[in-house]
C-alpha cells in the first residue's frame, strides 16, 4: 500500500502522543511481549515464504505452520484473496479457532474477479467467513468504476445476507465515495501514517485522525482498521523513518490505543515478505512482526 506520500491530513495541529513516554527500553520490551501474549485483535496474514510470490502454489502445511505461530497472539486473521491457495487461510484459521475477515481481490481482469467473488461466496457458505471484504483499494488503484464495485458488493450481500460485507480502502475514500460507504455493512479502513510521510512522534495522533475521518463518513456504522503498520527497515519517506525502534513503538502505540478506545485493528503485517519490494521500495519487505524466517522481531534488544 502506498499513497505516494500524499498527505491527506495536516500535521500542523498533531500531538506527540505516545504510550512509551517515560518508560525504559526493558519496560518497552516487556510491554511488547505482554501485548502479544495477551493477544491482539487481528493480523493480516502473510502467505508467502522466502522465494515465493503471488501466483506461486502454497501448501496447506505452510499455511498451518504460520497460523500455528499466530494463533495464540490474535483473535482474527485477515486474508486478501480467495484463489491461488489463499482459500486455505480461512480454512486453517477456523480449524484453529480463529475468526476470519476474508477478502476477494478485485482488479482489471473480469475472469479473475469472477473467480474471486465466487470463491468468497463459497467460503462464506461453508462457514469460513465472519466478515466478507469485497475488494481491496480498488478505488485507490482505479481498477474498477464505482458502479462495477457496487455491483460486486450487492451481489455478495445478496448471496450471503447473514454475514457482514464491506469494502477495504484508504480511510479518506469513504468520505469521497458515499455510495460505496452506504452499500457497506462495515467500513474497512486502511490507515498508514507512514505512507503519508508522517514522522513517528506524531504517528499515533495522525492515525487517530484517519480513523475519525472514516468514522464521520461511516455515519454510525462500525469502522474497522483493516491495515496499519510501520516498517522496521528501508528508506525514509519524507519525515517517516523506518527503524526497529519506530516499528516496535508504532505497534505498541496502536495496540494500546486499540484497547483503550475499543477500536478493532488488523495489524499489517504478520511476517516479512521479500517479494513486496518493488512498487513500495525496499521498505515493502519489512512490515512484519515476525521476520521472513518466521522469527519474532524486536527481541533481545
Amino acid at each position: 500500500m502506498s499513497y505516494n506520500a500524499a498527505r491527506h491530513l495536516s500535521l500542523s495541529d498533531a500531538k506527540t502522543e505516545n504510550y512509551l513516554a517515560g518508560i525504559s527500553a526493558l519496560e518497552i520490551q516487556d510491554l511488547f511481549l505482554e501485548i502479544l501474549n495477551n493477544g491482539v485483535h487481528g493480523f493480516c496474514f502473510s502467505l508467502y515464504a522466502e522465494g515465493q510470490q503471488p501466483g506461486d502454489r502454497v501448501s496447506e502445511e505452510q499455511v498451518r505452520r504460520r497460523m500455528q505461530i499466530l494463533k495464540s497472539h490474535t483473535r482474527w486473521i485477515r486474508s486478501f484473496s480467495c484463489t491461488e491457495d489463499n482459500e486455505l487461510i480461512p480454512k486453517v484459521a477456523k480449524e484453529l479457532g480463529l475468526k476470519t475477515m476474508v477478502g476477494a481481490w478485485l482488479g482489471k481482469d473480469p475472469e479473475v474477479n469472477e473467480r474471486e467473488i465466487n470463491g468468497l461466496i463459497e467460503l462464506a457458505k461453508a462457514g469460513l467467513v465472519d466478515i466478507a471484504a469485497v475488494g481491496n483499494e480498488v478505488m485507490y488503484r482505479k481498477d474498477l468504476s464505482e458502479e462495477e464495485l457496487l455491483h460486486f458488493i450487492h451481489r455478495v450481500k445478496q448471496a450471503i445476507p447473514e454475514i457482514p460485507v464491506g469494502y477495504v480502502d484508504a480511510y479518506y475514500e469513504f468520505s469521497l465515495r458515499p455510495k460505496i460507504t452506504e452499500a457497506c455493512d462495515v467500513i474497512l479502513a486502511n490507515c498508514y501514517p507512514f505512507w503519508e510521510g508522517c514522522p513517528f512522534e506524531y504517528s499515533l495522533d495522525y492515525m487517530k485522525k484517519m480513523v475519525q475521518q472514516a468514522e464521520q463518513a461511516a455515519n454510525g456504522k462500525m469502522v474497522i482498521v483493516t491495515e496499519t503498520g510501520w516498517p522496521s527497515q528501508g528508506e525514509n519517506l519524507k519525515g517517516a523513518q523506518p527503524s526497529e525502534n519506530n516499528a516496535l513503538g508504532y505497534f505498541i502505540n496502536t495496540q494500546m490505543w486499540s484497547l483503550d478506545e475499543d477500536v478493532p485493528v488488523f495489524y499489517f503485517s504478520s511476517f516479512d515478505e521479500s517479494w513486496k519490494v518493488g512498487a513500495e521500495g525496499d521498505v515493502g519487505a519489512y512490515w512484519g512482526i515476525w521476520d521472513k524466517d518466521e522469527q519474532l522481531k524486536f527481541q533481545n534488544r
